[in-house]
């Protein structure tokens, strides 16, 4: 009878310490980013947002009094890189989530992984739309909330009626400008030519060429965020181009690190520095307070991320645990109020957003020329 108390008492006690164990396993988060290759540029600034992100949570008791942990790797920007920074992610390290920002190619090749492993995943990247799983959300824009401000300026404010279009050739590149000559024909405009170059390609002498034999009214392009934009653009400017430029691509960060190259360039954000609500200044000044000089603008892809991370926080507390399925389910019910105003991805796995017409001035700020508040993002995953 004792030797069986004693036994008893013994699993108990087990059973008690491996529960506590779990209670302060950390709860890890797995963040997937081009530190490489196309998205080298703007990477550092989503892993910066991602630790202040994490820094907070942990200072304010974690979630569910468990502290974050982030795990980053790096995908390469590309397919093959994603497979094997999501494989080691979700079955090395075994993160609870995966959120984060990535060329649609990356995205594309690590969803699959995402769907076999049942992890929740949040894409905090604006992608050309349409990616569904049950698994993923997203947090950023589509063509349906980001294009229109932009051909309709041109159209109606700057008297545009041709356009010549110039893209990376992958998912994102092609589906922006698809969307983009669909509707610049809706809306009684023509394109007189449609250019790609592969994610990597640096030379765009023959595409520029092109352009300007075709003498467009306005071009648009849609790059691979980071490297392209900057070599596309100062080839555009080396080459004499001053057409009403719109750029589908582009962050504030990156437009900053452009210098002279980027004036004038017009560009959609759900985010932009200039935000005045109180939330964006306490966010802005917690940035500089924790990288100071070493900051890196906060921008259209970084602040996504940290909203992201802060979305995560409040599905595990609705649900009160980290069960994937519980999580998943739970996100479309919980909202944040973050630096781009209240962030809900209630709409078929997606976020209406207010937009920010804006241009780039020489300093490389960007003055907003119109606001759009709420725009849906329209049928993206109607079937979910």
């Amino acid at each position: 009878m004792k030797l069986t108390h004693l036994a008893g008492s013994v699993l108990l006690l087990a059973a008690m310490t491996s529960g506590a164990a779990a209670q302060e396993d950390p709860i890890k988060i797995g963040i997937p980013v081009g530190l490489s290759g196309a998205n080298s540029v703007v990477a550092p600034s989503v892993v910066q947002s991602s630790e202040l992100a994490a820094e907070e949570i942990n200072a304010n008791g974690g979630i569910l009094g468990r502290k974050v942990k982030l795990v980053v790797a790096d995908d390469g920007s590309g397919a093959q890189g994603a497979q094997s920074a999501f494989n080691s992610l979700v079955f090395q390290d075994d993160v609870d989530v995966l959120i984060s920002m990535e060329t649609s190619a990356a995205r594309n090749a690590g969803l699959p992984i995402v769907n076999r492993a049942g992890k929740p995943y949040i894409y905090t990247s604006f992608y050309e739309g349409h990616s569904c799983s049950p698994w993923m959300y997203v947090d950023a824009w589509v063509p349906e909330q980001q294009v229109t401000p932009i051909v309709d300026h041109f159209m109606k404010e700057e008297g545009a009626k041709s356009f010549y279009l110039i893209g990376s050739d992958y998912a994102f590149g092609r589906g922006m400008l698809e969307f983009t000559r669909q509707y610049i024909e809706k809306s009684g405009g023509k394109v007189l030519g449609e250019e790609y170059l592969p994610m990597d390609g640096s030379d765009w002498t023959a595409i520029i060429s092109d352009l300007k034999s075709k003498n467009p009214d306005a071009l648009i392009t849609s790059t691979a965020g980071g490297a392209p934009n900057v070599t596309l653009t100062k080839q555009l400017r080396n080459a004499g181009v001053t057409i009403p430029y719109g750029n589908l691509a582009v962050d504030e960060g990156t437009a900053k690190s452009m210098g002279s190259d980027a004036s004038g360039i017009f560009i959609s954000q759900s985010y932009l520095t200039g935000i005045s609500s109180k939330e964006n200044k306490k966010f802005l000044a917690a940035m500089e307070k924790k990288f100071g000089s070493g900051l890196k603008t906060p921008n259209d892809l970084s602040v996504p991320q940290y909203e992201a991370i802060y979305l995560y926080k409040a599905a595990v507390e609705k649900a009160g645990s980290t069960d994937p399925q519980a999580v998943v389910d739970a996100l479309p019910e919980v909202s944040f109020k973050g630096p781009r105003g209240v962030i809900k991805m209630d709409k078929q796995h997606h976020t209406p957003l207010t937009m920010y017409l804006g241009q780039v001035k020489d300093d490389g700020s960007v003055k907003v020329i119109n606001t759009f508040k709420d725009v849906d993002p329209g049928d993206q995953c109607p079937n979910l």
